[in-house]
Formats: C-alpha cells, structure tokens, sequence
C-alpha cells in the first residue's frame, strides 16, 4: 500500500523552499502525495500560490480559508488557531501517514500542533535556524512538536539536537532554497522577460538599466514601527535616482502598514522609476534579483540565496538577526545614515565570490530521499 504524505503550505516562501522536493516525492510510485494550502497562499493580494501550485501539477486536495483580516498580533493568534482546527479536520478525513510543515512561519504551529495531538509522524524542514522575529519562537516551538528534522546545516543540526531532540531523527540536506537559485542561473532572458512582461511596463522598466530590489517585512516583535520603518526606506532609495523594483511584504503583524507606506509614498512622490510589483514566480524572481546591484529590506532572500548568488545586501533592523550570514550582507539598524552609508558601499560592489553556507542544488533531492526512506521504511 502506497504511503500517503500531507504537505501543508501557507506562504509563497514555503512553496518556493519545497517545490523540488515535491517534484522528487510526486515521482515516486509508491507515495501519494497532497498539499493543504492555507493563510496567504490563497490571498490575490499576496500573489495566490495556490494557482502556481496547481499550475505545476500538484494535488492540491485542500483549499483552507484561514486568515483573519487586520493588522495587529491578534490575527496571528487567531489564524493560527483556524489553522490547527481546519488542519486538524482535513488530517481526519486524508489520514495521511507523514506531514510536511516548512520553516517559521506562524501559521505553522497551527499545523504542528494538529499532527503531533493527532499523532501523525510529522517533518520539519529548516528548523534549528535563530531570528529576531516570532518565527523564532515558532520555530524551535514546531521542533518540539515534530519526530523528524531536515536542516540546513550543521549550526542548525546543533541546535536542534540541543533542544533534546535525537540525533538519529536529525538530517542535514542543505536548504531547498538553494535549488530554485541553481534554476535562476539558467534561465535566459527571453524567458525572464516573458514572465514579468506582465507585471512591468517593459518600454519604461529595462532590465539591463541598473535597479536596486526592495523587500521589506514587518518586525513582529516592533510592528507598530512598519508604517514609518517602510516611509523612511522609500525615502532613502528614492534619492539614488535609479530604478527601484518593490516587492510585496509577507503577511504578518505590520503588513498593512508596510502596505499604507507604499501607498503613501506613491501617492505622494509619484516616481517613475519605482515600480511595484506583488509576486513572481520563486526562479524567475531570484534570476531578476540577480541582474540587481543589491538588496535592501529585511528577507531570509538576501541571507539565503542572495549568499549563493552574491549579490549584494544591506539588511536593516532584528528580523534576521543571529542567522548565520556570508560576507554579501551589510547589517544595519534603523537609522537613516546607517542605511545610506551601507547602500553605498553596496553598490560599489558588483558581486561577492558565491557561498555554500546554506548548500548546494542537490538539497531537494536529498529531502525528497530522506522523507520517502522514512515514509517506505515505516511499516
């Protein structure tokens, strides 16, 4: 009998990370595999993943509406809370034998802990990694609920296996971010300006003047800081006078407010060399960023892959704080000087020498090995 592996997805990062272990499972005969999708892989406003999903040939067997509109830490509680309770339903009607949960996202916990009550076998993938946001108390709170840990490296290997966890369950494969990066670098630019001629006006937006990317995310821990936080950022790479490509924030506390900048500052300005932009495909988004001359906000983006590829990063504030970084990535606090200063010296740079610090491509592969050798190793 085939085994039947649930994989949960609430976020365009967490579909990015796992598609091409997804791919692996999915071609395996004797695994069934379906996707639950939830939280703001639903929302037109955040890109609907779910669409992208679909689109790739996944069976997508649920669509939960789980998202509490507004933009204060209640609605985290509280869509967390329709998370674990419409999870839990789906888990008793599928039955699956193993659930995928993927990295810190808050809506996370709700699915770890409607497995782990459930006692369904669940993975998580990319634990054991250290922020300053709440994902870092998610995070180590979805390892305690979780029997099987895929991590990123041997650092975060370390930590997981500190927090009690045996290190027979512990499983260092690289970050499946690294995959979509590899698959960047191969695309031609027919094919990257056939997927954003949709979303850029390519008569005013060419891809071969130079541009900076903006991607910034609220701090959860400060997020009554977003609106200004955002307003001054506009600010600063609107004197650079060269094109600005701003993408879309994740949904979290402080959103919106990230949101009404943006507004605010369109409004306002009304700069024809911003352009706005909600979502792109994961490859297609990293091969543009790379043509970039660096990265300013707050993403795991310019941790992760922008470290693989290196391009240049100013990360400003706590989100990102204690991950573990390659020499691409200038931090800074929230202070107007500091941040023009590092933007500067950034530019100066064209690219850093490439880093494995978070793996190489084979990372899908080797998760899509070790869950199917504890799927079919289960009997």
């Amino acid at each position: 009998m085939n085994k039947k592996i649930c994989v949960a997805i609430t976020a365009r990062p967490s579909y990015s990370r796992i598609r091409s272990a997804l791919e692996k499972l999915r071609d395996n005969h004797r695994i069934d595999l379906s996707v639950i999708c939830s939280g703001s892989a639903l929302l037109p406003r955040y890109g609907r993943i779910v669409d992208y999903i679909k689109h790739d040939g996944f069976n997508v067997t649920d669509e939960l509406y789980t998202f509490v509109e507004g933009d204060e830490p209640i609605n985290m509680a509280l869509t967390t809370a329709n998370t674990m309770s419409m999870t839990a339903q789906v888990f008793k009607r599928i039955a699956p034998d193993f659930v995928i949960t993927i990295a810190d996202r808050y809506e996370t916990l709700g699915t770890a802990v409607a497995a782990s009550y459930m006692n369904i076998p669940l993975i998580h993938i990319q634990g054991g990694e250290i922020s300053g946001n709440i994902d870092e108390v998610v995070r180590h709170a979805v390892t305690k609920l979780s029997d099987y840990h895929l991590v990123s490296n041997e650092y975060a290997a370390h930590r997981v296996h500190t927090l009690g966890e045996p290190v027979e369950n512990i499983f260092i494969t690289g970050c499946p971010s690294i995959v979509i990066a590899e698959e960047s670098k191969h695309l031609s630019e027919e094919y990257l300006i056939n997927s954003i001629k949709e979303h850029l006006d390519l008569e005013v937006f060419n891809i071969n003047d130079p541009f900076i990317v903006l991607l910034l995310h609220s701090e959860t821990l400060h997020y009554e800081d977003s609106f200004n936080n955002m307003l001054l950022l506009l600010r600063i790479v609107e004197k650079l006078e060269i094109n600005v490509l701003i993408f879309s924030p994740n949904l979290d506390s402080g959103s919106d407010a990230i949101w009404a900048a943006i507004d605010s500052f369109k409004k306002t300005y009304q700069k024809k060399h911003f352009f706005y932009i909600n979502n792109l495909e994961g490859h297609v988004f990293l091969k543009l960023l790379s043509l970039s001359l660096c990265l300013i906000g707050n993403s795991s983006v310019g941790i992760r892959e922008c470290a693989f590829l290196g391009i240049p990063v100013v990360n400003i504030g706590e989100r990102q704080m204690g991950r573990e970084r390659a020499n691409n990535v200038i931090d800074v606090a929230w202070d107007e000087y500091e941040i023009t200063a590092a933007l500067i010296q950034q530019l100066t740079i064209k690219k850093y020498s490439p880093s494995s610090l978070y793996g190489h491509a084979e990372a899908g592969q080797l998760i899509a090995n070790v869950i199917a050798d504890l799927a079919l190793s289960d009997n």
